[in-house]
């Protein structure tokens, strides 16, 4: 039984011209005879028709078939349809559930290809291909519902190729080397949405961030990159529409070509393209490159019970992995569906994305939402698959910088340190580890030891350096910097998922009371806790993260999972960049990124051999115990808490610009993890005369460095839960 018909018939619409099945989507252009109008090209494999459907501003619908079918891509030229003109389509063929066939031409389809989306996705029941409220439940998926969406769902817009004002003639990639990275993860709409400086009407957008307010706090921090949470076009998932919440960071994407058209300030009928693009020139001026979060691992259509929104509706077996049962999806993803990636045409949608997004829109690369379920052949995860093959020899892809999140949910998802050398990875191990360390419950310092000098035993292989491990200690899914040193627990009763969702492997630790308190020692000893967290972070080797806000004092009240809250709950406060205590921290920040910049030996392109080298004997790092002497293999695995890591600047691998040798200065950096202080012997010569003291998380006031002098042998007390940077000084008045 069909639910009742009421999709109106097919209104006569102009003359279709034969077209070209190339370039896929829509395109604007010149047709024979000089008649301008537009391309549209859809690959359906598998369908029986195809209709491309034009609406008006008063959404009146003109349906006109595509009659020409080359290499299953149905395609047609319409002449006189021009930017601006909303259209979508609708895809005829079997409707059979149980061999995975799902087309309903009743359902008004959004463009695979679409340059830019007009209106949101709601979802009413009109949306769905089956009959959502079918009293028999467990076959609910099976019923088709032949009512028409085309009222409820957004449309695509036809746009310009290259619209004038937005030529990127004057723009200049900043191109800043893997090893001189550091990231900022911030969400383009929480980031701006609060701030003072920027004007009302653009808070929230791409516009915003690109404002000269919002630029001026990345300079000053020093990042290099901005990496923003997704902003392809996303939808709204129907559980959190109905308890009065949107989805946030944006990870249901259902358009792989348009930028999201919530963030534009300026319309929604392609003019949030030039907005986006403007955003980018404005970044790249200010020597800040841009990254973007990527989910082509699944789409907003989720499981078998989700919505016909896209690829369901053109071809659900050719775009999704379905089960042995087709009726059913292959879940790697915990999102309901997993893009079908090895075959030809949905390798060919993430491609055409990825190189529009570089050469069009200019962004400098990608972070990729669960990459693993994008690098699985059939099922296994796969590092000769088809996408990364198709990446490592793509003449755009393979020069713009390229970042896994190393994992999926499936059977052997895990797959940190095991990418092929193009990619950097996030590194959770990293993570893990410094948060063990400074909340005092990692055994033994071994595996800090690896985290602080690059993850060699990760990423030393085929070729790889030290910046494949992207260093972070928090990121946009967990606990800002301050919760995680506020909170035993997490907090995520808002999200009215009964505080279910959210990990709840947070290694994190309150410091002694729960939440906000007006104990002037909790408070003091946890911003030395997030000092110590961004100094680590700062002083390791490989490429550091920064989350938009810790180095303010940004925090979520305990919500380790804020994916559902568009509010200030979500967004930066930018109040706290007036409280005297974040200001210094936000200073802190700024100069350790400074220093990083500043001294090469922080930032090395090449892992440390840990042999000794020169005339002197010294290695390239050592590792010392607080009475200042040389770790053996015995204390790597004894109980510890405290660690040396001496950094030589002397011969660093690699030359410079003009072919010289690369030389810096040496450093001495001691983390202190205990909670009463600890006396450590400073090495004496030939490592050093003397030390100059940098930078002394234990210390309040971090306006100015500290700049306090000692020599080598002499005995420092170091600070309970405290970092200490030290200049090595090798000239003879440091030993007096």
């Amino acid at each position: 039984m069909l639910a009742p018909a009421s999709v109106p018939p097919p209104q006569p619409g102009p003359p279709v011209w034969p077209g070209s099945p190339q370039p896929l989507g829509a395109r604007f252009r010149t047709g024979p005879d000089g008649v301008t109008g537009t391309n549209f090209a859809l690959w359906a494999g598998g369908a029986e028709a195809v209709e491309v459907c034009l609406f008006d501003d008063d959404g009146t619908e003109t349906r006109c078939p595509l009659t020409e079918l080359t290499h299953e891509i149905w395609h047609g030229f319409l002449p006189g349809v021009s930017p601006g003109r909303r259209y979508g389509f609708r895809v005829h063929g079997r409707w059979d559930p149980w061999t995975g066939a799902r087309w309903n031409p009743a359902k008004l389809l959004l463009d695979p290809y679409a340059r830019a989306v007009d209106g949101e996705f709601g979802l009413p029941p009109e949306v769905y291909g089956h009959v959502r409220d079918w009293p028999q439940q467990h076959v609910a998926d099976t019923v088709r519902d032949d009512r028409d969406s085309a009222p409820h769902v957004p449309k695509g817009v036809v746009v310009f190729d290259e619209t004038p004002g937005d030529e990127w003639a004057d723009d200049r990639r900043p191109k800043t080397p893997w090893a001189d990275t550091v990231l900022y993860e911030l969400h383009v709409r929480g980031f701006t949405m609060r701030h003072p400086g920027v004007p009302e009407r653009l808070r929230g957008t791409y516009a915003g961030l690109a404002h000269p307010a919002a630029i001026e706090h990345l300079t000053a921090l020093g990042v290099t990159a901005v990496e923003l949470l997704p902003v392809h076009q996303f939808a709204h998932e129907d559980h959190l529409l109905r308890r009065g919440l949107r989805n946030y960071w944006g990870y249901n994407s259902i358009g792989y070509f348009a930028p999201h058209a919530g963030y534009a300030a300026t319309g929604t009928r392609g003019e949030q393209v030039g907005e986006f693009k403007r955003m980018v020139r404005a970044l790249h001026a200010a020597g800040i490159e841009v990254i973007l979060d990527v989910v082509y691992n699944h789409t907003a259509e989720a499981n078998e019970l989700g919505p016909t929104l896209s690829l369901r509706g053109i071809d659900n077996r050719g775009y999704y992995r379905l089960q042995p049962d087709p009726r059913r999806y292959a879940d790697y993803t915990g999102c309901g569906n997993t893009l079908h990636v090895v075959q030809p045409q949905v390798l060919r949608l993430i491609t055409d994305s990825l190189r529009y997004w570089v050469t069009e829109m200019g962004v400098d690369g990608f972070r990729f939402d669960l990459a693993a379920a994008l690098a699985r052949s059939m099922h296994d995860v796969d590092m000769l698959s088809p996408f990364l093959a198709v990446i490592a020899q793509d003449p755009v892809l393979r020069r713009v910088k390229l970042v896994a999140e190393p994992w999926d949910i499936g059977s052997g998802g895990y797959q940190v340190g095991a990418f092929p050398p193009l990619w950097t990875e996030w590194n959770d191990r990293y993570r893990d580890t410094v948060r063990d360390f400074w909340r005092g419950r990692l055994h033994g310092v071994r595996d800090l030891g690896y985290r602080l000098s690059g993850s060699s035993d990760l990423y030393a292989w085929g070729g790889r350096r030290p910046y494949a491990s992207v260093n972070f200690v928090t990121a946009h899914d967990g606990f800002t910097l301050r919760d995680l040193v506020s909170h035993q627990q997490k907090h995520n009763e808002a999200n009215g998922e009964g505080n279910r969702d959210g990990t709840d492997d947070n290694r994190s630790w309150n410091c002694g009371a729960e939440g906000e308190t007006g104990d002037p020692e909790i408070t003091a000893l946890r911003r030395r806790q997030l000092r110590n967290f961004l100094t680590t972070l700062l002083l390791s080797t490989g490429v550091p993260m920064l989350v938009a806000g810790d180095e303010m004092g940004r925090t979520q009240r305990g919500n380790n999972n804020g994916y559902c809250q568009d509010n200030p709950t979500g967004w930066l406060d930018w109040s706290l960049a007036a409280d005297p205590g974040w200001r210094e921290l936000r200073a802190l920040t700024a100069r350790l990124i400074a220093l990083r910049r500043a001294h090469p030996v922080l930032r090395r392109r090449a892992f440390f051999s840990g042999r000794p080298q020169g005339p002197e004997g010294l290695r390239d790092l050592a590792w010392f115990t607080p009475a200042g002497r040389e770790m053996t293999e015995q204390d790597w695995y004894a109980p510890a808490a405290t660690l040396g890591m001496y950094l030589s600047g002397r011969d660093i691998p690699g030359r410079d610009e003009r072919g010289g040798p690369v030389t810096d200065d040496s450093f001495l950096v001691l983390l202190h993890a205990h909670h009463e202080p600890l006396p450590f012997t400073l090495p004496g010569p030939p490592w050093a005369r003397g030390y100059e003291l940098l930078v002394d998380t234990s210390r309040e006031d971090q306006a100015e460095p500290p700049g306090t002098r000692h020599r080598g042998g002499a005995e420092l007390t170091l600070p309970a839960r405290s970092v200490q940077l030290l200049r090595v000084r090798h000239d003879p008045a440091a030993s007096g």
